[in-house]
């Protein structure tokens, strides 16, 4: 069965995947804590990012690795909900899944801090 939203064109469907997109971020921020001290540190660092005296290339490297935590975790949120909707009981899956979601957080992170790192410092 697919979605009747999937047949909408053009402008419909672009300001409908807008609107699908500011509930999901709402959601995000409203319901998973770690979104929000995710917001909060990018929130601080995208402005220092900016004012600092880097080049360029060297800017939107820092705040792109802001935005992929962002992203990642949005991701990492979405399999978390999608394994709770299937089933509430542990089960090895769900946990694999939800770990490995995870993982990739931390992954970012340790990148967002390593680049951080060696722009600052390298």
């Amino acid at each position: 069965m697919e979605s009747p939203f999937k047949g909408k064109t053009g402008l419909v469907r672009i300001w409908n995947a807008f609107n699908y997109s500011l509930a999901g971020l709402a959601a995000a921020y409203r319901l998973e804590d770690a979104f929000r001290q995710e917001v909060l540190l990018a929130i601080v660092l995208i402005p220092v990012a900016l004012l600092s005296h880097c080049s360029g290339p060297e800017k939107a490297l820092l705040i792109a690795c802001v935005l992929l935590v962002l992203i990642v975790e949005l991701l990492n949120s979405a399999v978390e909900a999608v394994v709770d909707r299937v089933s509430l009981e542990r089960h090895e899956l769900a946990k694999r899944a939800k770990d490995i979601g995870s993982a990739a957080v931390l992954i970012t992170l340790v990148n967002l801090a390593a680049v951080w790192a060696l722009v600052f410092f390298g």
